[in-house]
């Protein structure tokens, strides 16, 4: 099978990410959203990413206008019914990603492929929205997508060979390096990653360290190029309690288990660096310790 055209679902920073990818390996991309203003947005970042390289000599405008003109804005589900392939990136909840692939499983055609971003919940359990699950299967980005240069590739148990050589061709095309990993909580980055930064949160309410020595140590001592308390802040503190809640609830293992003070931070709406302040406080637009509170 041969992919030409790709409908991407939520228009957010992953979707857009996805979809500017897709669009400078020269697929035909459908960019989705149910807010109009969403995927006006999306479609700006991209514009102006795009730009910034052809500022650099990265990219001629030739090339951009190129990418951009792939792209073409949706609202309607039903702009997927010529789609090969799908793409899902709305937000981490599992009833509206299945809600979204049972519509679209009555609107593609039939040997339309179906993958999620999903970074948590599990493959199996969303490929039950569709009639077939062999053309079902995981389809892991990492943010910011145009940077970041892995993609893994997560197999269903239903999940066909053609299928995983399809996605795989895909992904490379758009200049990702590929890793095949098994349903599991986790996966491979976000399972040993959170181990990681699990183990950091309990250095520091163990006080073994400061934050910002924590970070450091690990960026200077390990080469990480961002330390796990700032990479939380990146991701969303919010989005990584719910990584660590599923690893917690799938394994059983109390090293999963969702740190106390990053519960609190969640509660209370410090979010990282999308809200201003999470481990760090960013409202000057600088990252800064805080002062507001007592880690």
């Amino acid at each position: 099978m041969e992919v030409k055209k790709i409908f991407v679902v939520g228009a957010g920073f992953m979707g857009a990410g996805i979809a500017q990818v897709g669009a400078q390996a020269g697929y035909e991309i459908y960019l989705y959203d149910i807010a109009p203003a969403a995927v006006e947005k999306g479609i700006d970042g991209i514009k102006k990413l795009l730009g910034r390289k052809v500022a650099k000599d990265k990219m001629t405008q030739g090339e951009m206008d190129t990418a951009i003109n792939l792209i073409k804005p949706s609202t309607a589900l039903e702009d997927a019914a010529a789609a090969d392939l799908v793409i899902e990136a709305v937000y981490e909840n599992a009833d509206l990603k299945k809600d979204i692939f049972s519509k679209l499983d009555a609107i593609c055609k039939g040997d339309c492929i179906f993958a999620t971003n999903t970074s948590s919940i599990p493959i199996t359990s969303l490929a039950t929205a569709v009639k077939d699950q062999a053309r079902f299967i995981g389809m892991h980005f990492f943010s910011p997508v145009p940077v970041m240069r892995l993609c893994e590739i997560i197999r269903a148990i239903k999940t066909s060979d053609e299928t995983i050589a399809v996605v795989a061709e895909v992904a490379q095309k758009m200049g990702k390096t590929t890793v095949v990993a098994k349903d599991v909580p986790g996966f491979i980055v976000n399972r040993i990653n959170s181990a990681l930064r699990a183990e950091a949160y309990k250095c520091m309410e163990e006080g073994v360290a400061s934050i910002e020595d924590i970070d450091k140590a690990m960026k200077m001592g390990a080469n990480h190029p961002m330390g796990p308390f700032e990479l939380a802040d990146f991701v969303g503190l919010d989005v990584n309690y719910s990584v660590l809640s599923t690893l917690h609830a799938g394994y059983k293992d109390a090293k999963f288990a969702p740190n106390l003070t990053l519960e609190k931070l969640v509660t209370s709406g410090d979010l990282g660096r999308k809200t201003g302040k999470g481990w760090y406080d960013y409202t000057s637009g600088e990252k800064k310790p805080r002062t507001d509170v007592k880690f």
